[in-house]
């Protein structure tokens, strides 16, 4: 069962304007949080409305295209992508991937007639698409049958998932009688058979079935009030493979089981009932794009596009270092084996790592050059590895973190700083040889070397990092410190002239030696609209990875106010306006892919902005909370972290300071009254 945390709403409907990209209705929030924790949209209307959610399981994604036409009627198109049906060539983009649009409602029969005029009454997300309608039975199209019956008597309810272990997207319906009188019903199997061609895929041809499941066909007599059940799926199989014949109600509990399971991990409590609320949606779909590949469990960032398949910053810089903190079994599995192909590429040259490694770990990837890969890996590896607090990862990653940290360091400048060929943009915009990213990266990444150096007993060589990371620091000042476009800040790139959102990557890191200057900038109108921050000042494109750093940076630097406003306004747009649950890609590129890893950054907002948490040790971190003047309180329930099981985290105002308590089993193991904004060392719990 979902355990929620107790909130309170903010009538977010009044106070947030909805930034999707384009929107239809600019100031009003289309969906509502209702008493589960579920968003709910409520057909008031406002209509026609399509939208597009991306649901993911161990072998099969699915994007659907859903929304309600100008007649009131149910639109939908299944996009079932099969990650390891591989399809030639065997590429990044090489997911077998087809749109269904077979609607299984409309070979029902009732009363020997079939059912017309839909109304969509409601829809609901929470892990699952769940849709309410209305229908007549028959018709009087031609105006012969003055007293025909058109009364909506009958509801039907949709309910479409991915299976969590199968290859399949599964849907649930349940036909229930409104009216007064018995209903004849008849539900027939349905089949539908495709064979792609044998010279398209890896491993020959694939077979694609869209049908009923386990029903030979329903007849049967509905009385008023009662219902009846019958499920569908759109599956797919290779050759040597069987079909599935599935329990639908079995796969529906399992997925809810899941959906469960990251809600009720890592639960961020607090007085803002849209930010609880995005911060548990954001955790399922981080955590549910995880794919069991022949090269092992791999995270992947989905879009239609990007699957069995693995990416320096995606995963190793976006995610894994937030797995150990959900404690999600597999998402930790998935992060380890990221590392593991990567450090497959280690080599005594010290050639750059590729940027991604693809097809199921068969090949690797780097449309860009060298991106800065390294730092992210190193970055990401460390991060990971003190979070575990587990030695024996620390111990088997600790040789890739060193490689890592030795191709930079031979990547340094005469200036002081780590070149690279581009950026995580892939030039989309220009960077230059040396960027502010990938130094920035390097710099947090020599300091979680070092720490992960000394759990390990290599005291000399933490000190050889801590000493890098002090000429690093001076040097990203000194080369990247600048007036741009009015604002004292940080220069992207040598000859950068406008303002990039990147600039926030040096709060995110824990410099803030130009945080005024930066944060004005970022929050200024040449880098910040509704829709999030621009890539760079004068463009219309934004990405949500910059706009959910920048966040997490403000928050650390200790601009509280600010940032929540911006936070609390971001996530009602990505939770209950045009476009909606989650975080997005980018716009105009990609069509606001709701792509996994921009999920883990903005739980990371929460985790490393609000409470500040940097791992310092296997078994130690320090926590700088940042409590909004706004809040009396904030908490953190089952974090996983740091080998300690599962402990709370409270941080409650005491007057002009705040009292941060960690409890664990119940029992409270730490208790600090400290300022709010400055940081206590917890050393073990």
């Amino acid at each position: 069962m979902r355990i929620l945390p107790k909130i309170v709403l903010l009538g977010a409907a009044s106070l947030l304007s909805s930034v999707s990209a384009p929107a239809a209705e600019k100031g009003q929030s289309r969906w509502q949080i209702d008493e589960s924790g579920a968003i709910e949209w409520n057909i008031d209307g406002s209509i026609p409305h399509y939208d597009h959610i991306e649901m993911s399981g161990e072998k099969v994604s699915a994007v659907l295209r859903y929304g309600v036409n100008p007649d009131g009627s149910f639109s939908l198109e299944r996009s079932v992508v099969w990650p390891m049906l591989r399809t030639i060539p065997n590429n990044t983009h090489a997911s077998l991937t087809r749109r269904f649009a077979h609607d299984f409602i409309s070979p029902v029969m009732v009363n020997k007639l079939t059912l017309n005029n839909e109304k969509v009454e409601s829809m609901t997300l929470d892990g699952k698409l769940t849709v309410k309608s209305r229908y007549t039975v028959g018709h009087d199209r031609a105006m012969l049958n003055k007293d025909l019956n058109l009364s909506h008597d009958v509801e039907v309810v949709r309910v479409i998932f991915p299976s969590p272990a199968l290859p399949m997207l599964c849907e649930e319906y349940t036909i229930t009688n409104l009216g007064r009188k018995d209903l004849d019903i008849t539900i027939p199997a349905q089949r539908l058979v495709y064979t792609t061609p044998a010279d398209k895929g890896t491993e020959g041809a694939y077979t694609l079935v869209a049908s009923t499941a386990n029903v030979d066909g329903i007849t049967t007599v509905l009385a008023p009030g009662s219902s009846v059940t019958f499920g569908a799926s759109v599956q797919g199989y290779k050759s040597y493979e069987k079909e599935a014949h599935p329990d639908i109600a079995a796969e529906l509990a399992a997925r809810e089981a899941f959906v469960d399971e990251m809600w009720n991990s890592l639960q961020f409590v607090s007085p803002d009932t849209l930010v609880n609320t995005l911060f548990s949606f954001a955790k399922t779909r981080a955590a549910e794009s995880i794919f069991r590949t022949k090269g092992g469990l791999m995270h992947s960032p989905g879009g239609e596009a990007y699957y069995a398949a693995i990416w320096a910053n995606d995963q190793a810089e976006y995610i894994n270092p937030f797995f150990p903190f959900l404690g999600y079994d597999k998402g930790n599995e998935s992060a380890e084996n990221a590392f593991r192909h990567f450090a497959r590429f280690m080599n005594d040259d010290y050639v750059a790592i590729p940027s991604s490694v693809i097809a199921e770990g068969d090949d690797s990837f780097g449309v860009a050059g060298d991106r800065g890969d390294c730092a992210m890996i190193g970055y990401g590896a460390a991060r990971y590895a003190l979070a575990s607090g587990d030695r024996q990862v620390a111990e088997k990653l600790f040789p890739l973190i060193e490689w890592c940290l030795e191709y930079s360091r031979r990547k340094t400048t005469p200036e002081g700083v780590v070149a690279s060929d581009s950026d995580e943009l892939e030039n989309r915009f220009p960077s230059g040889d040396a960027n502010l990213c990938t130094s920035t990266l390097h710099y947090d990444a020599l300091l979680s070397g070092a720490y992960l150096a000394d759990e390990l007993g290599k005291k000399e060589l933490a000190r050889k990092y801590r000493r890098e990371a002090d000429a690093l620091r001076t040097a990203i000042e000194n080369y990247f410190g600048a007036n741009v476009e009015g604002f004292d800040t940080y220069r992207y790139y040598d000859g950068n002239e406008l303002l990039r959102s990147w600039i926030c990557m040096p709060l995110v890191t824990g410099i803030f030696d130009r945080a005024d200057g930066t944060i004005a900038a970022l929050l200024s109108p040449k880098l910040l609209t509704d829709d999030g921050l621009l890539s760079q000042s004068g463009s219309e494109t934004f990405w949500d990875r910059s706009t959910l750093y920048a966040l997490r940076g403000i928050f650390a630097a200790g601009e509280r106010s600010k940032a929540l406003d911006f936070l609390t306004h971001y996530s009602g747009s990505r939770l209950l306006g045009e476009h909606v649950p989650y975080p997005i890609e980018a716009w105009p590129e990609g069509n606001q892919r709701h792509l996994s890893t921009e999920n883990a950054l903005y739980c990371r907002i929460i985790t490393e902005g609000l409470f500040g948490i940097r791992p310092t040790g296997l078994h130690s971190f320090d926590i700088t909370p940042q409590l909004p003047d706004e809040w009396n309180k904030m908490s953190l329930r089952n974090v996983k972290a740091f080998g300690a099981g599962s402990f709370d985290i409270d941080v409650e105002r005491a007057g002009k300071k705040v009292v941060v308590s960690i409890a664990k089993n119940g029992k409270t193991v730490a208790k600090h009254k400290i300022d709010n904004g400055k940081s206590v060392s917890i050393k073990e719990i």
